[in-house]
């Protein structure tokens, strides 16, 4: 008879399945208070990746260091954001090989709450992300030029795509036989994505074979997007094929993430 109850209770309507998402999401970032080196494994990398390509790239791909964190920083904004979509499918794996999900699958809960919730989380910690490297760039000589309006809709753009693009590292999460395995495929995946686009260099000064396909890699186009929300240039055309890039890993890799997560968890 519990069973059956579970079962029933578990067929919850959209707003019992968005305050159980907010729960469980909730309950994650919550787990920082108790565990701070959680943020400050989230901190550290994207410092390291400003510090490090500005002073020591900088002077060489731009001339000037000030120069290079001008062109950089919202490329590197980019990059830290798909590299933590990372951090979502390891944790969800975690959760999985610690039986977490087998704990909360007994509860009378939405089954796609406990994955929802942990996106959402993730997504809240993307925003800490991306405060931590604008204001440590503003401190090492990055200039805003299109005010706080900019910054937002930068932030916004950022968080949309990203949390799109994390249907991919969820998959791979939820597939993959272990976190170093999640580790090992995610990372192979981003690397490319990233250093092939416009996000740290130019890319006129690429080969041509590899200059065409930084043209129609979607994170030069999210890179270029951003660079024009911060500080200038053209923004409608890259933030729309970036928007038109997201939709399309969200129809490809959510229903198959859902599937696996359905079968597996």
């Amino acid at each position: 008879m519990a069973a059956t109850a579970v079962r029933v209770e578990r067929r919850a309507g959209a707003g019992a399945t968005v305050r159980q998402t907010a729960t469980l999401a909730w309950r994650s970032l919550v787990q920082v208070k108790h565990n701070p080196w959680d943020l400050l494994d989230l901190s550290i990398q994207p410092i390291m990746f400003l510090l490090l390509f500005t002073y020591v790239f900088g002077g060489a791909i731009s001339g000037s260091t000030g120069d290079y964190l001008q062109f950089a920083l919202p490329g590197l904004v980019v990059q830290n954001a798909l590299f933590y979509t990372l951090s979502t499918a390891i944790g969800l794996n975690t959760d999985i090989s610690k039986g977490v999900f087998d704990r909360l699958r007994s509860l009378p809960i939405a089954r796609t709450a406990p994955l929802a919730g942990r996106i959402v989380a993730d997504t809240f910690k993307q925003v800490w992300a991306f405060a931590l490297l604008m204001g440590l760039g503003m401190v090492l000589g990055f200039r805003v030029q299109t005010g706080v309006a900019g910054v937002l809709g930068a932030l916004a753009l950022l968080v949309v795509v990203a949390l799109a693009m994390s249907w991919m590292s969820v998959l791979i999460g939820l597939r993959a036989s272990s976190p170093e395995k999640v580790q090992m495929i995610a990372f192979s995946a981003m690397m490319p994505l990233t250093f092939t686009s416009s996000a740290l260099v130019d890319p006129a000064t690429f080969p041509a074979w590899l200059r065409a396909w930084s043209e129609v890699n979607p994170v030069s186009y999210l890179a270029d997007a951003i660079r024009g929300l911060l500080i200038g240039g053209e923004v409608a055309t890259p933030a729309l094929v970036s928007l038109l890039w997201a939709a399309g890993f969200v129809a490809v890799f959510a229903p198959l993430a859902i599937r696996v997560f359905r079968t597996r968890v």
